[in-house]
């Protein structure tokens, strides 16, 4: 008894509250360093995030002028602050208590009246969760100032280029762009994006048309098969062409994948149909409408020998209208659309009023807000009508 009257007034602690007993009760006091404590705030976790959180492992990403999200290696999180009408009081641990010292008032006669615990703070409210998805417009926008192209592969003095101009490294996208470690990786390969010289760039469109064109040109020249494209050869052949390696290989990536071909020898390539096709639309298109029977015959001209230029390929790449009997085509493509919903749909329906549901889909697919169904999205930010039971339903904007 005599130890416990020489411990200091609070020392009970959190613990005194943690362990009180039913039909029980005990006294608490506000300490005398209670006040705002505006350094001290409550954050309410899912249970999943908690070994997370404990083991360091999540980040606090956002610039100055942007609100905060925390990260952890594969999610994003929105912070709101959540208040409450009852009053939450906050007492800090008994270890803590006797941190921050013994009230200059205290006295023996307050352990007698059994104050056991005091109060630091009370809390008005706390932080809450909430997932969303990763902001990774930025991301676009970040590495679109200074796409890589012809310029730069006979530039000499890289260093000073890279001073003079806005590159991103990995740990500046990291601070500037408000999206978890995995879903910024899953953001550059949907952006087709080459880490160069330690910086993360996007190729110029002429320059990979280039590429392109000069792998098709070999192909012929030398008898590559395009299911069955030989690394090694491939790189050789273009290097000396004055393309570099890493900037091939990359293109084989993206227009290509990696096929099992123990015959050959080395790493085999298959050009794939659909990117390949893909991309020579949006060169035919880049800026104009065409008449689609046009397009159709400068496209299929284009198109590499042993691919099918179909117009199914082109989904979320185009788009059509009427001009009386003639139809024309340009290009529109889902990718240059922002990644938020509302300004999703705010840029489809300025492009066009109404949507049937086959045309509008594509655009509309690839979004995804945790907690919120693609119908949650389309009921939220459209409006829906069908004129008769076994037609197509028709989108607007609400």
């Amino acid at each position: 008894m005599e130890i416990e009257k020489l411990q200091p007034y609070g020392e009970g602690g959190a613990e005194a509250i943690l362990n009180v007993q039913p039909n029980t009760s005990i006294s608490i006091a506000y300490h005398h360093v209670f006040g705002p404590h505006d350094d001290l705030m409550l954050l309410e976790l899912d249970e999943k995030l908690l070994p997370d959180i404990l083991n360091q492992r999540v980040t606090l990403r956002g610039q100055p002028d942007e609100d905060a999200v925390l990260c952890s290696q594969s999610k994003t999180y929105a912070i709101k602050f959540v208040g409450t009408s009852n009053s939450v009081f906050l007492i800090p641990p008994s270890n803590l208590s006797i941190a921050l010292g013994s009230s200059p008032n205290s006295s023996e006669k307050d352990h007698d009246n059994s104050v056991v615990a005091s109060v630091i703070k009370v809390v008005p409210g706390s932080m809450e969760l909430v997932e969303v998805a990763p902001r990774l417009d930025k991301l676009k926008l970040l590495l679109s100032e200074n796409s890589y192209g012809f310029d730069e592969v006979s530039q000499m003095n890289t260093e000073l280029m890279h001073k003079n101009r806005g590159l991103y490294a990995w740990s500046d996208l990291v601070e500037k762009v408000q999206a978890s470690d995995e879903e910024l990786c899953t953001g550059l390969r949907a952006l087709s994006a080459v880490e160069i010289d330690g910086y993360w760039r996007l190729l110029d469109e002429n320059f990979v048309d280039e590429i392109l064109n000069m792998l098709l040109h070999n192909a012929v020249l030398n008898d590559w098969l395009l299911n069955a494209l030989n690394e090694d050869e491939v790189l050789r052949v273009l290097e000396a062409d004055g393309f570099p390696r890493k900037i091939v290989r990359h293109c084989l990536e993206v227009y290509g994948s990696k096929v099992d071909d123990e015959t050959r020898g080395g790493c085999t390539w298959r050009l794939e149909e659909k990117p390949v096709c893909v991309h020579f639309a949006r060169v035919i298109l880049r800026g104009k409408k065409m008449k689609l029977e046009s397009f159709m015959e400068e496209w299929r001209k284009k198109v590499p020998e042993g691919m099918n230029a179909s117009f199914d390929v082109l989904e979320g790449e185009v788009l059509t209208e009427k001009l009386g009997i003639e139809t024309r085509i340009y290009a529109f493509s889902v990718s240059s659309l922002p990644s938020v919903p509302a300004e999703r749909f705010s840029k489809l329906f300025q492009e066009k009023p109404k949507w049937d549901w086959k045309e509008l889909q594509p655009f509309v697919r690839d979004l995804k807000v945790p907690g919120l169904s693609s119908e949650g999205l389309l009921l939220k930010y459209t409006r829906r009508t069908q004129p008769s039971a076994d037609s197509e339903p028709i989108f607007s904007a609400r």
